[in-house]
């Protein structure tokens, strides 16, 4: 008899990765060649406004000019992602979506570091609280790992919650 081989992914997780991973790739091609660069176009005033500026850093600007160390993280980051996905360490659909994301997100920042030098960041909003006056730019790579971050952290609340009431139950 031979052994189950783990469940990687399958095809709903290579075609979210790549389908974040071309909208990402696209909508920096579109600023790159529609805005020059360091450049800003108001959208709605006082709110949104595209603008074309490059980061060499990480989020929020931190450690700027520091892009071979990034390219190094990123690429060890989508290695572990890949191995633990190989030996099937991403049982939970949900899990599944997040490490998809995270893996979009980071192969489109670091594709922009080996091509560009930087990262396109072109989506600038004011929301006119503390510390978002106007939030750092950020591009749609940033939101996928945002976001990857975020199922992944409510994911881990519910396992914690539904391992609590399973040991109540016990």
């Amino acid at each position: 008899m031979s052994a189950k081989r783990p469940r990687v992914g399958g095809p709903a997780a290579a075609a979210t990765l790549f389908f974040f991973y071309a909208l990402d790739q696209v909508t920096k091609l579109l600023i790159i060649r529609g805005l020059p660069f360091e450049s800003e176009r108001t959208v709605i005033p006082g709110f949104f406004t595209l603008v074309h500026w490059g980061n060499t850093g990480a989020a929020f600007s931190s450690f700027s000019d520091k892009n071979g160390v990034f390219i190094g993280l990123s690429m060890l980051t989508l290695v572990v992602l890949a191995v633990f996905a190989a030996r099937g360490a991403f049982q939970h659909a949900a899990t599944r979506l997040a490490v998809s994301l995270l893996s979009a997100g980071v192969l489109g920042n670091v594709t922009d570091r080996i091509r560009l030098h930087h990262v396109v960041d072109f989506l600038l909003f004011n929301l006119h609280v503390p510390f978002a006056d106007p939030w750092p730019a950020f591009n749609v790579a940033d939101s996928c790992i945002c976001i990857a971050a975020g199922i992944l952290v409510i994911g881990a609340w519910f396992e914690e919650r539904k391992g609590g009431a399973q040991e109540g139950n016990g």
